[in-house]
């Protein structure tokens, strides 16, 4: 039997797609990348600061456990970058593209985590420590919303087919 051309067009449709999706979450990373290296800079700073002395204990720990968190964060959404750099040209787009998207759900998870207890930091400095915990909890509640159970939501309810993506010859030319 002679081997099917269609195979080869399937694979080469099929790393087109995965190459896609590679650029894709890169793009989505490098959003988060940004911010998360923001606010992890900002909290390196905090300590330097005058009134970080009079924080209470509860105050300090929750400094920490964010400083922690957006560290961590910083970690998780860098992961595919160092991923690619591992298995550069080793044929292993598709690993690159599970473990990153993987990734990038545990980054989004901590980040939320992360600015709710900036938030619960800020309003306890602020307001009071009950204020705080309201504060944090309503944004990690927020966040947990739209970032998690909305797309979900509106992936089950969306009134239209989920179509496969377009093949290459289907696609315009450039």
């Amino acid at each position: 039997m002679a081997d099917d051309p269609n195979d080869d067009d399937d694979q080469q449709h099929a790393q087109e797609t995965l190459t896609r999706n590679w650029d894709e979450l890169l793009q989505e990373i490098r959003v988060t990348q940004t911010g998360v290296q923001i606010l992890t800079g900002f909290l390196l700073t905090v300590p330097f600061s005058q009134r970080f002395g009079d924080l209470t204990a509860f105050q300090k720990d929750v400094y920490l456990a964010v400083l922690a968190g957006s560290v961590l964060t910083t970690g998780l959404v860098v992961a595919p970058v160092a991923f690619h750099r591992a298995l550069f040209r080793k044929r292993r787009r598709e690993l690159l593209v599970d473990s990153g998207n993987r990734f990038a759900h545990a980054g989004l998870a901590t980040l939320a985590v992360t600015v709710s207890g900036v938030v619960l930091l800020v309003v306890d400095v602020v307001i009071g420590t009950r204020a705080g915990w309201l504060a944090g909890g309503a944004l990690l509640a927020v966040l947990g919303v739209l970032w998690f159970v909305l797309p979900r939501v509106a992936d089950r309810v969306a009134d239209t087919p989920r179509n496969p993506p377009p093949r290459a010859e289907d696609e315009p030319d450039a």
